[in-house]
């Protein structure tokens, strides 16, 4: 009965900031890596940034390095996406995702790696437009 549940999606200005939440229930989540990967209309699906069960790593995609943060609140099982300096490109369905091993520590190549999760949530939706 693994569930997560993204929120805070909607709509900003270009070089506007947007938080997305993901509410995790049904496991231990603090045992888990996490990762967040986005969907614009008819594309592929896109690896975003991903970080360590406990926090003590983190990864981006290159395309939003140094505009994106991830982060975790292991006590209240959610997972954050700080989105600043928003493009017109960032616009997609954003999705969190479960790793499917307990306590594994990513290379750079693994943490971006659709198969290593196994659940994802439904998605929110981020629009930036002026």
């Amino acid at each position: 009965q693994v569930q997560l549940v993204e929120s805070g999606g909607g709509l900003a200005q270009p070089g506007g900031s947007l938080r997305l939440s993901c509410a995790a229930s049904g496991f231990t989540f603090s045992s888990y890596a996490m990762s967040w990967a986005r969907q614009a209309p008819g594309k592929g699906l896109e690896w975003v940034s991903g970080i360590y069960d406990d926090g003590s790593a983190t990864y981006y995609a290159d395309s939003v390095k140094g505009r994106f943060t991830i982060s975790r609140d292991n006590a209240k099982n959610t997972l954050y996406l700080q989105m600043n300096s928003l493009k017109p490109e960032d616009k997609a369905l954003y999705y969190c995702a479960k790793d499917s091993s307990l306590n594994r520590h990513h290379t750079v190549a693994t943490i971006a790696s659709f198969q290593e999760y196994d659940h994802w949530g439904q998605g929110t939706q981020v629009t930036v437009s002026s």
